[in-house]
């Protein structure tokens, strides 16, 4: 899922992935301000919450916002993976456009 994620635009990967677990940071697209990119991560993890495609938790980071994607269910695919990352993404997206639709 971090490769999937990383490299979209504003997307970090703020650890190393040893693992199942990822943290993920959103910067707003235009800004640089941390508060900005905290509030952002934010609701973009409430907005992936109410998609129901898949569930990621928030947490703070080295006093960051992230996002806490944990992948833990022996059944989860490629696939599944696959489509977590394209509705995580797309809430981003959803986000963002509510943001340029408010300025």
């Amino acid at each position: 899922m971090a490769d999937g994620l990383r490299g979209a635009p504003g997307v970090t990967i703020l650890n190393e992935v040893m693992l199942n677990q990822v943290l993920v940071r959103f910067a707003p697209p235009g800004s640089r301000d941390d508060s900005a990119a905290d509030d952002f991560t934010r609701r973009i993890i409430a907005a992936v919450q109410r998609d129901g495609t898949c569930w990621a938790g928030g947490t703070t980071w080295h006093g960051m916002a992230a996002m806490r994607i944990s992948v833990s269910n022996w059944s989860t695919t490629e696939a599944d993976a696959d489509l977590s990352v394209e509705a995580i993404l797309r809430c981003a997206r959803e986000v963002a456009a509510t943001d340029g639709a408010r300025a």
